[in-house]
C-alpha cells in the first residue's frame, strides 16, 4: 500500500476504517455489516480486474485477519452479565 493509491483502493480503506471505527465502539452488528460490504467490495474489484495482483494480496490478508477477529463477534453471543 503505496503512497499514491487508486480510488479502488480508497474505497476499500473507508471500508477498513468503518470497521475499525465500530469495532472500537462495541458497534458490533455494524461492524459485521461493514465486514460484509468490504468483502463484497473486495470480491468486486477483484472480479473486474481492477486492482493489482500485489494490491490484492495486501487486502485479502486483511480481509482474512479481520473475518478471523471477527467470529462470534456478535450481541447475540453475548451473555448477560445477569445471568
Amino acid at each position: 500500500m503505496g503512497l499514491f493509491k487508486s480510488k479502488y483502493e480508497k474505497a476499500m480503506d473507508d471500508v477498513i476504517n468503518k470497521i475499525r471505527v465500530n469495532m472500537s465502539n462495541n458497534y458490533k452488528d455494524a461492524a459485521q455489516d461493514n465486514l460484509a460490504e468490504f468483502e463484497k467490495l473486495f470480491n468486486s474489484l477483484c472480479e473486474e480486474g481492477k486492482i493489482k495482483d500485489k494490491t490484492k494480496e495486501n487486502y485479502s490478508k486483511i480481509l482474512d485477519e479481520y473475518k478471523e477477529k471477527m467470529k462470534g463477534y456478535t450481541h447475540k453471543d453475548q451473555k448477560p452479565y445477569w445471568t
